[in-house]
This record gives structure tokens, sequence and C-alpha cells, in this order.
């Protein structure tokens, strides 16, 4: 049953696929945005009206999707010059009369560093780095529109994804896996499934707007990560590395920046969405069991 819902996903990323994989049958009809022509073709060759856009002008097939557009999905970053879709697709967007639900992919990152203590969605905003300076104001933006369109908007923050082709398990079966040792470092993950279904049940409450965490029931150090997967492949775990000595890309430190445990309780009582896997354990332990080793 497709519910005569039509989806424009901007940014047609590992979030958004993972949605349409798993509940692409519950709407009528899928546009979104890519960046190359093959991507592009092969969506198309699936059913989905997968559209090349590298920025700039929007194009008569993007401004023809969203006008159809009733729940639209926001996965691309914002960049200096702030969110790009609405930047540069904000006449299209108040041309699009029957949307009704927004879901904004932002990051848990916007809280900053905590020392390791726990914050809700009330906790005040306080970005530590300029990529998640630009995620508060692409935030605000989109719930200013909102505000003054009257479609819900939801902003939903996500901790660190993880899923298919993309775990720990993965990191030990290709040799990458490092146990970096940082004391006191905590922080919480979520699988790309329990991302699709959050984003779902947004969309099934049309009327809601606000701000979510999407995150799972285990703040833990990174290491005990490691050693998991260590221990369900039956692999020995990889020498502890001292985060001082450990040579980071820019991207790989900004995560030990910040150290915070995040709640998910207006997830669970606000959306009623409960999560597949609440746990990083649960979550290697089905993705162990879909590996063909």
């Amino acid at each position: 049953m497709n519910e005569a819902r039509s989806l424009f996903c901007f940014g047609l990323g590992y979030s958004a696929q993972t949605l349409i994989a798993h509940r692409g049958k519950r709407f009528s009809r899928i546009s979104g945005t890519v960046r190359t022509a093959e991507k592009a073709e092969k969506l198309r060759a699936a059913g989905i009206n997968g559209i090349l856009y590298s920025g700039g002008t929007a194009g008569h097939l993007i401004e023809a999707a969203l006008e159809d557009c009733t729940v639209l999905l926001v996965s691309a970053a914002p960049d200096e010059a702030g969110d790009p879709m609405l930047r540069q697709l904000g006449l299209a967007l108040l041309a699009a009369k029957r949307l009704t639900t927004v879901v904004y992919l932002s990051t848990v990152g916007v809280y900053g560093d905590h020392g390791g203590a726990w914050v809700d969605e009330s906790t005040p905003v306080n970005p530590g780095s300029a990529r998640a300076k630009r995620r508060v104001l692409a935030e605000q933006a989109w719930l200013d529109f909102g505000a003054r369109t009257g479609v819900a908007v939801q902003i939903h923050r996500l901790a660190g994804i993880y899923g298919p082709g993309r775990n720990a398990l993965e990191d030990m079966l290709d040799g990458s896996a490092r146990r970096i040792i940082k004391p006191g470092q905590v922080f919480n993950r979520i699988h790309v499934e329990d991302i699709a279904g959050a984003a779902m049940a947004g969309f099934d409450h049309p009327a809601l707007s606000g701000i979510f965490n999407v995150c799972d029931d285990m703040p833990g150090p990174p290491q005990d990560v490691v050693s998991f997967a260590a221990a369900l492949l039956e692999l020995p775990e990889p020498a502890d590395t001292p985060f001082a000595e450990a040579k980071l890309s820019e991207m790989g430190r900004s995560f030990y920046a910040e150290s915070k445990r995040c709640t998910n309780l207006r997830l669970k009582t606000v959306l009623f969405y409960p999560l597949v896997y609440p746990t990083y354990r649960q979550g290697l332990a089905a993705l162990k069991a879909e590996m063909a080793l």
C-alpha cells in the first residue's frame, strides 16, 4: 500500500537509499537528486526518478518532482553559504503545495562536547566545529521554513552511522580496525536501518514538528565496538593505540573531539519508533549473520 505519498530525497545517499530499499513500496512515487549520470540511470532502471543535480539553478525535472512531492527527506550537508536546497530550490519548495512533512537529517555534533554527560533535545546547541555550526544554521533555516509555510519540519539529529558496508566488522576484515584509546571518550551510534525507520515514522506523523535524537541506547567507548567485532569474527583484537599517537583524518579527529551520551526518549515516546537495533551489539550481530564468510 503506497498511501498516495510521493517522496522526494534531496541527496540519494546511504540513508535515503536504505529507506527506499526497505520502505519504498509505501510511496506512490520516489524522486531524488544524485551527482552522476550513471547513478541517475541506475535509479531510473529501478523505477526511481533519479535526477542529476550538482548545484546551481533548479531544472524543470526537480521542479516537477517537488510539485508532486508530499514528503521530503533532506540528507545533503550544508555548505559555507547555507543549506543548498533552501538556497537553490526555495521557490520550487514554496510552490510545492502538496508538501506536508520534511525530515532533515542533521547530527548530534551540534551539541558539542559535554565531557561524557547526557544530553537531550532541550540541551542548548554548542557546536565546536565549523561543520557543526553550519548544521545549526541549516536546522534553524528549515524550522523557519516550516513556521512560514505550515509544513511540518522534523530535525533528526543522527549519531555515528553504521550499517552494511560501513561497520567495525568490515574494518576488522580489511585490517583497518584500531582500538584508539582516549580516556573518558563515549558516544552513541545508530544503524542505518533505524535512520530509515525513524524517517518513516516521521512521515507517518505529518503534523509533527520538532527535534529528535536518532541514536542508540548504548553510548560507549569506540574501542569496545572494535573488541566486540573482533569477538564476533573470532579474530584477535587490534593492539591499543593511544589517541595522542593515532594518525587520524580531520573527520576522524572530530569524532574524538567531543564526548557525550545522547538520549532517544523523544524518538520512542513522541514518534513512537522502537529501535530495531538498540545497541551496536545487536546491530553488529545482525550484520555478521548477513555476511558470507
